[in-house]
């Protein structure tokens, strides 16, 4: 969307940025939806409210651990200029400081699935690092790990890299601290998913730098961001349905889509489903009403 009065930096899949001041920068979470890196022209109607709103819990919760860059969720903290969208704009804004964003993506890996499935079916390892032998496709393993990837340009893919090129890239000092900090907001994360009924397979940070202090940005352990299962229906040997997209990822498949742009439209109940499964997310880990928490933005 345009906000007149603010200075539009840049649209990703999912988010729109906005410069606010010299120290402020205004995030957007649209309804978007993606899949193998292609938007469908059909969005998810109150997703970009449910990404907003569990980053938010997160934030909060993993206050202790890091800090983060983000300042404010209310639409009334804006200027003016943004304040006259307030009620297309309420629960999908994040007003957060300016940081200095360190170019890769931080995942952790708690259990063998998807991509990391595949390469150790072949080699025995995942991104490089060697793991025992006898898992199974979705085990859980033995301790998370820390696979980190460089940050793509918009339409390509994340390019998977071993610790010692990011620890050529940016010092050995800073990869650790965020080898480190990856890995226990990783397991502060699955531990309060786990006591929700919700197993959190994987995810990603995005870390930033801010009078040389290291601060967690972007979004954090959203349904989009990260591979959430439901714990009754986890089982090592196969892989549960995901609270994310995975409904549009099954139909775009089904209909044998080439996954080059344009993406296919989403049928009705494929929308309702992929929304229910976002909002039921919210619900899980917060602990709150979706409802109850749009009355109230």
């Amino acid at each position: 969307m345009a906000i007149e009065g603010l200075h539009h930096l840049r649209s990703g899949k999912v988010r729109d940025l906005y410069e606010v001041d010299d120290e402020h920068l205004l995030l957007v979470a649209s309804d978007r939806v993606s899949t193998f890196d292609v938007v469908h022209p059909t969005p998810i109607p109150d997703k970009g409210r449910v990404l907003t709103g569990v980053s938010a819990f997160w934030f909060e919760r993993l206050g202790d651990l890091v800090p983060n860059h983000l300042v404010s969720t209310s639409v009334a903290d804006l200027p003016a200029a943004a304040q006259a969208h307030a009620s297309e704009l309420a629960g999908r804004t994040m007003l957060c400081r300016k940081v200095e964003i360190i170019p890769f993506e931080c995942v952790v890996r708690g259990y063998l699935v998807g991509s990391g499935w595949k390469e150790y079916q072949r080699n025995g390892t995942v991104c490089g690092l060697d793991l025992p032998d006898g898992l199974v496709e979705a085990d859980r393993l033995p301790d998370p790990i820390f696979t980190p990837a460089t940050k793509a340009e918009e339409g390509a893919h994340d390019e998977n890299v071993s610790f010692e090129v990011m620890a050529e890239a940016l010092g050995g000092g800073l990869a650790g601290r965020l080898r480190e900090l990856s890995l226990q907001l990783y397991r502060a994360g699955a531990d309060h998913a786990r006591e929700r009924g919700i197993v959190l397979a994987d995810t990603k940070f995005e870390f930033g730098l801010l009078d040389g202090e290291v601060v967690l940005a972007d979004e954090v352990l959203t349904p989009d961001s990260s591979r959430y299962w439901p714990a009754d229906a986890w089982e090592p040997g196969r892989t549960p349905p995901s609270f994310d997209k995975q409904f549009v990822r099954d139909y775009a498949t089904s209909t044998g889509w080439d996954r080059e742009p344009p993406a296919p439209e989403l049928p009705a109940d494929v929308v309702a489903q992929t929304r229910a499964k976002y909002i039921e997310a919210y619900e899980r880990l917060t602990g709150l009403s979706f409802d109850d928490w749009l009355a109230h933005i």
